[in-house]
């Protein structure tokens, strides 16, 4: 009898398959939009969490294909056989937590709306996560990755300007670049930045960082402004802010350029490395919650790993017994 494990589908084969499955009836279509509006305005939730719950909850809705009342009629047998027929489809345990985190909210406030008399995924467990810990380049990789925009070209000079920022603050991608111009004060070396759910910090610049600021905005952001008066602080040709997907883009670009290997870049890379050479230079760890806009400590203690890591490979590589 054969052991052989089965083969799990592809990205490619469960897109496919997603598309082949029923229309979205309009009763679900309606709850989702509606349960959308209202998470919004209670908890102010950015929107690419708002797009990642409504395709979860299009996808169970879909695949219940409006039977036995549709997605505000689902028991929670009928969310195990969903959660059971993802994992044999290949999809991530991160994956289907989040799915998981889209049902709670949904059904928690038909529950609190008196929708519903019971929350069917009272008793579901989420699935295990593996640990992963933050890629973080090395000190010189990033003075390469630094160095690789052309300064000379007014976007080689915002990219400059981007990339020190970025790591000089340890902002978020998405904060990066939804930055206003106002956010900026040179005169105290000071950048004020929106995180999650809205809440504010200030976070001190550094010489390099407010360096390359002053060059963009003197050199580079009136050419790329125009006689426009525009409120992003970084802008493309056409004086649009860039994207994050264009920004990372750039990134892949410039570690190309630089030498990195791709597998070593994520999208927060600038991030992780700000964390981890603040700690492995002494910084506090409390201090560190607050420029990186945690509101949890247990987040930023993640980076404590991250660093504990980097000095067990150099002690192996460079003591005697490592």
């Amino acid at each position: 009898m054969s052991s052989a494990k089965p083969r799990k589908s592809t990205p490619a084969e469960r897109r496919s398959l997603a598309m082949s499955l029923p229309p979205l009836p309009d009763a679900d279509q309606s709850a989702i939009a509606a349960f959308l509006d209202a998470i919004w305005a209670e908890s102010g939730l950015a929107q690419q969490t708002l797009d990642s719950y409504r395709r979860d909850l299009e996808g169970l809705a879909r695949w219940r294909g409006g039977r036995d009342g549709g997605l505000a009629g689902a028991d929670r047998a009928t969310l195990f056989d969903y959660l059971a027929w993802r994992a044999r489809e290949g999809y991530s345990p991160r994956s289907n937590a989040r799915l998981l985190s889209a049902l709670r909210a949904f059904y928690a406030l038909r529950l609190r709306r008196g929708e519903r008399s019971d929350d069917p995924t009272a008793l579901l467990e989420p699935p295990r996560l593996p640990r992963s810990l933050p890629k973080a380049l090395a000190e010189s990789q990033v003075d390469a990755l630094l160095a690789a925009p052309d300064i000379d070209s007014p976007l080689g000079l915002r990219d400059r300007a981007m990339l020190e920022l970025m790591y000089a603050a340890g902002l978020r991608v998405s904060e990066l670049v939804h930055l206003p111009a106002t956010a900026v004060n040179l005169r105290q070396g000071v950048l004020r930045v929106t995180g999650k759910g809205g809440k504010e910090r200030l976070v001190p610049l550094g010489e390099e960082a407010q360096h390359w600021l002053e060059r963009y905005l003197a050199q580079s952001r009136p050419v790329l402004a125009g006689k426009r008066a525009l409120a992003p602080l970084f802008l493309g040709t056409q004086g649009e802010a860039p994207s994050r997907q264009q920004f990372w883009q750039l990134v892949k670009r410039y570690a190309g350029a630089a030498g990195i290997d791709p597998a070593r870049i994520s999208p927060h890379g600038l991030r992780h490395s700000f964390a981890t050479h603040l700690l492995n230079r002494g910084a506090d760890l409390r201090a560190l919650q607050m420029l990186l806009g945690h509101s949890s400590l247990s987040t930023t203690q993640i980076y404590t790993l991250v660093a504990r890591e980097q000095l067990k490979q150099l002690h192996a590589k460079h003591h005697p017994r490592g």
